[in-house]
């Protein structure tokens, strides 16, 4: 067998791939524009030549292909991708190699990451939320990611948090998405001010005292902490993991977020916040552990060290 798998982890903007080996070495990192704007036959072409390359890298063909692609998604098949535009598309059709493949949802498999290998490492119910352009949720339940009974299990944007707030793109009313994710920030930050602003200078200014940037971050940290006391009582989590862009701002973002979910959680302790542990390459790895899943290696990244996955970045 091979001694690596392909791994790529396909977003609307760009791909990140890389080769992994079955010790955890990440032996080869690559990053592509996503050619969305071309349709989705570009896209399932580009994903192809992608991978082609990478295993040309390698040196042989891979033992196997993880793959983790956005949007209503099984291990055998793409169903729909709204941002992509592609449907019912068969894992067969996206690798051009004759080897054992396994897709996964974007956000759960980077939950999957962080449950073997990262910050839910030791944990084995919590949630990964990654908040950036949009924000959806990694339910993980007994270390393993669900995706509830058609594949829509964990858009926790889409948890309307403001009955009669602003519109939400996906036809709803106040949804978080709408007011917390990176793009919402940036986006009620430059209608207020008069002035583009991106979510990191968003958290700049508002770290600054700048009194409309404070008001749009507040915004941001009560929607979260709304959707996040719902989430609490529900499923009672061990912990909830921050990921994406937004949460590089730090305690900017967790302490006044925990504080307010403590104070919505009157009679019990709020779970712990804490931070992601592997960054823009979760969805790279957990496409990793899926690849090594379909080449017949369940327990793929029980010992591979954290200290070995958190370089190289992707290029």
């Amino acid at each position: 067998m091979s001694s690596f798998v392909v791994a790529l982890d396909v977003g609307g903007t760009a791909m990140k791939g890389g080769l992994v080996t079955r010790s955890g070495e990440i032996a080869l990192t690559r990053r592509r524009d996503t050619p969305r704007e071309r349709g989705p036959a570009a896209v399932v072409q580009a994903i192809r030549s992608f991978i082609d390359d990478l295993a040309a890298a390698g040196g042989g063909l891979p033992a196997g292909v993880g793959l983790a692609v956005p949007g209503l998604v099984t291990p055998e098949a793409a169903l729909y991708s709204a941002n992509i535009g592609w449907r019912n598309v068969p894992a067969e059709d996206l690798v051009p190699l004759d080897v054992p493949v396994m897709l996964g949802h974007d956000v759960r498999t980077g939950g999957l990451a962080e449950s073997v290998l990262g910050a839910g490492r030791e944990i084995s119910e919590f949630l990964f939320l990654p908040i950036g352009t949009g924000i959806a949720g990694a339910v993980v339940v007994h270390g393993e990611p669900y995706g509830g009974s058609a594949g829509w299990g964990g858009e926790i944007g889409h948890i309307p948090v403001f009955p009669d707030g602003e519109p939400c793109a996906c036809g709803q009313i106040g949804c978080l998405e709408t007011y917390a994710s990176a793009s919402a920030v940036s986006r009620r930050y430059s209608a207020r001010a008069s002035s583009p602003a991106t979510a990191e200078q968003v958290a700049a200014l508002t770290a600054a005292g700048d009194p409309v940037a404070t008001g749009v971050w507040n915004d941001a940290v009560e929607a979260l902490s709304l959707a996040l006391a719902t989430y609490t009582l529900l499923l009672d989590p061990a912990a909830i993991v921050l990921g994406g862009g937004l949460s590089e701002a730090g305690h900017l973002l967790s302490d006044p977020l925990a504080e307010r979910l403590q104070k919505r959680l009157t009679f019990r302790e709020a779970p712990p916040i804490r931070p992601a542990a592997l960054g823009v390459n979760a969805g790279m790895l957990g496409a990793a552990l899926l690849g090594w899943r379909a080449a017949g290696h369940p327990d793929a990244g029980s010992t591979w060290s954290l200290d070995v996955l958190k370089s190289p970045p992707v290029a």
